[in-house]
């Protein structure tokens, strides 16, 4: 694995764990770690190895969100819009999009932009003195990062503007309680749970995950014609796969399959 200033990537058999560390800043986004994030995602996604992803936080935060002393630093000529479209949202649409399943690992704070990076990942895991939170409106902001686009689709209408507006800070158990994560753990577990989870996953065929993700993600915006349609493509790619071959032999012959993701 590459060596980043501010991301570290780890590999644990086949899962691999991006970190956040810019700790002393609450793994704050700043030009750096956004940066070095998007070349973290990229490298973990095209690496056939890993066939599952952790992302985390070091120290005591998932993360703070952005960095507010870069705004004042940025010029006259600066353009958040640019910013986020150009420098948060590649990296975002790589973690949805892509072909192998991400496990958000929240610890401590989880607000503004990272609340957007952990709920773009496939599963969460929080610790139980975890929290998200949408800070926006508190210094006069609006969510970004997709987080709107998963709050809605996640609480509804009216519970996701009303974190929204009043800044609740959101605990582990009411997020696991209102469906934002899957799990909750103790704070001190939580690496070593996640990462036991994840490598239950490693051993789940690759194809169904990935295909299976994919179905999901477009069963979000399709009507239900589309998504059996969309799911007929689908099992016909895993039907006529090496994997499907194996899986059913393994069956026959009462041993676990060994897949190949193809």
């Amino acid at each position: 694995m590459s060596s980043y200033e501010t991301v570290l990537v780890e590999r644990c058999g086949s899962v691999a764990v991006v970190t956040l560390n810019r700790p002393q800043s609450l793994n704050s986004f700043d030009a750096g770690l956004r940066r070095d994030l998007l070349r973290a995602v990229r490298e973990v996604n095209g690496d056939a190895g890993v066939r599952v992803v952790i992302l985390t936080g070091a120290g005591r935060a998932f993360c703070a969100g952005a960095d507010l002393a870069e705004v004042p630093a940025a010029g006259e000529h600066f353009r958040v819009e640019d910013q986020l479209n150009g420098e948060y949202k590649p990296a975002l649409m790589e973690i949805m999009e892509a072909p192998k399943p991400w496990i958000s690992a929240v610890n401590g704070a989880c607000a503004g932009i990272g609340s957007a990076f952990a709920m773009a990942c496939d599963l969460t895991v929080m610790a139980e003195d975890a929290y998200i939170y949408q800070a926006f409106a508190a210094i006069s902001l609006v969510p970004d990062g997709g987080a709107t686009w998963h709050l809605v689709r996640t609480l509804g209408r009216k519970r996701a503007y009303e974190i929204i507006a009043t800044g609740e800070k959101i605990p582990a158990s009411k997020c696991l309680e209102w469906g934002l994560c899957n799990r909750v753990v103790p704070a001190e577990q939580l690496l070593s749970d996640t990462l036991a989870w994840a490598e239950e996953l490693t051993a789940r065929a690759p194809l169904a995950l990935r295909y299976a993700k994919e179905a999901i993600n477009g069963a979000l915006e399709e009507s239900v014609g589309n998504t059996i349609s969309a799911e007929a493509r689908l099992q016909h790619i895993c039907v006529n796969s090496e994997d499907a071959k194996e899986g059913i032999a393994a069956f026959m012959e009462k041993r676990a399959p060994e897949w190949q993701g193809r």
